[in-house]
This record gives structure tokens, C-alpha cells and sequence, in this order.
């Protein structure tokens, strides 16, 4: 399948959908990602500091690059964010270990108001997926996330969506690996509807820059319990941003088995 380019958006023509997706080095995986991106969606490339030509090689795809010097992946991730326009953003991890394609779904709960945030649960589809530190590591802050908030999660994976203005209401400030799991708990604390759906994990293309060893896990464990030992903040939106939500300790997990 040939990747699919996209004109660049103008102010005058708001795409339904934006999708950030944080890059670094990621060039070999790139043609698969952005050939995934569903059509009449905009990609986003994060580029943060990428020495393999990812950033020329996206803008040829036909994706719209967002340059961010600070490194972090969530600082790639709220710039992404931050230069978003479409009333939808997903978000991605640009390795090809998933497909963006799956975030259709998610799209389409967030737009008729059933879940104001979508997850996606990863299912590893081969033994060499998932590694098990990386997997020890998420089943670990898991569990810490359902007692800090109540939400019944099995996974804190980064394929996700949500409506950009409530999102950036909710004043995420973690630019490390933390990023994602405030993300959750702020939206928990604000009373969001937040559900998890199978999706397929694939082996990712290239090295990992967070969970690919033990001491990366580490620090990604680290970064997000500092997060969850963080007081809840009330949110700036208000009440009226998102749909009325039920209470935190509702969120739906949808598996397979």
C-alpha cells in the first residue's frame, strides 16, 4: 500500500481529525504509519530532534512536520497538541508497533459523545511485541492509576482520543514519559468518561527511547508515579466542556476473551 499524502491545511479547510504522532528517528517506520493514516485525517509528525531525515522524509509523505527542540515525549506530544486545529486529536506512537487506522472507532465514540477519552488496550500479536519489562512496568502503574482514581484500566497504551479543546483544559505540564498517564489521571479527576478497546500490538520498528531496556522502564515508572503522588488540580474548562461524565470508576475495559 503506497502512503497516502495530504495537502497541507489552511485555516480555511480544519481537518476532522488530527493525529500527533511523536517522532524520533523514526524514518524506516514512517511509510507504514503515515500510509495508515485514515483519509481526510492529518498527520502530525512531532519531530524532536531527529538525525535520520525523518522530519524531510514525513513533510514528502505528505504530512504536516512540527518541529520541537526540548526533548521528551511529552513535550513532542503536547506541541502536537498545542498545533492541532481539528476539533478531534488522536494520539500515536510513530514506530509502526500500531496502526493508526484502529483510532476509527475511537474517533467515532468521542464524536457521539459516549467517552470523552478512548484508549487503546495493546494486545501483543507475537512474543517479541510486548517486552517484559515494558510489560511489568505498565501492569505496575496500572494497578497505582486504579487506586489513585478508581478507573479499572489494564493498560496506559499511547494510541488515544479526545476533543482538542478539552484536552488542552486540562493543563497537562509533564514533558518526560509522564506525559500520557497525567493525561488520564487529570481527565479521571475532571470526571471523564475513560474506556480502553483492544487494539493490536506489533514489534515496533527500530529501538525503543523509553521502555526498550529495564533502566528506560525505570525511568518511565519513575516519571509517572510522580505524577500520580501529584494533588489532584481542578481543570480550567468548564463544566460544560465535556459531555456529563459518570462517576470515575466506570471506565470500561472492552476485551477479547
Amino acid at each position: 500500500m503506497k502512503p497516502v499524502k495530504t495537502s497541507p491545511t489552511t485555516p480555511s479547510t480544519t481537518p476532522p481529525v488530527d493525529v500527533v504522532l511523536p517522532c524520533l528517528n523514526e524514518a524506516e517506520a514512517l511509510p507504514w504509519v503515515l500510509a495508515r493514516i485514515p483519509p481526510g485525517w492529518r498527520a502530525l509528525v512531532v519531530d524532536n530532534g531527529s538525525t535520520d531525515g525523518s522530519a524531510d522524509l514525513a513533510r514528502s509523505l505528505g504530512a504536516t512536520v512540527v518541529h520541537e527542540s526540548r526533548r521528551g515525549f511529552g513535550a513532542a506530544c503536547h506541541a502536537g497538541l498545542a498545533a492541532a486545529t481539528a476539533d478531534i486529536v488522536c494520539f500515536c506512537d510513530c514506530d509502526a508497533s500500531l496502526d493508526p487506522s484502529h483510532l476509527v472507532p475511537f474517533v467515532h465514540r468521542v464524536r457521539a459523545d459516549e467517552d470523552d477519552l478512548v484508549l487503546g488496550r495493546r494486545r501483543p500479536q507475537s512474543r517479541g511485541a510486548w517486552p517484559a519489562h515494558a510489560r511489568a512496568g505498565n501492569l505496575v502503574l496500572a494497578r497505582m492509576l486504579r487506586r489513585r482514581t478508581g478507573l479499572r484500566l489494564h493498560d496506559l497504551g499511547p494510541l488515544r482520543a479526545a476533543r482538542r479543546e478539552a484536552l488542552l483544559a486540562l493543563g497537562l505540564t509533564d514533558r518526560r514519559s509522564g506525559y500520557p498517564l497525567e493525561m488520564v489521571v487529570r481527565a479521571a479527576d475532571a470526571g471523564w468518561r475513560v474506556a480502553e478497546y483492544d487494539v493490536p500490538y506489533l514489534p515496533r520498528t527500530g529501538a525503543s527511547k523509553v521502555t526498550g531496556t529495564w533502566r528506560g522502564t525505570w525511568h518511565a515508572v519513575r516519571d509517572m508515579s510522580r505524577v500520580l503522588a501529584e494533588a489532584p488540580v481542578a481543570p480550567a474548562a468548564s463544566a460544560d466542556s465535556v459531555a456529563p461524565a459518570a462517576p470515575a470508576d466506570a471506565a470500561r475495559g472492552k476485551d477479547s476473551r
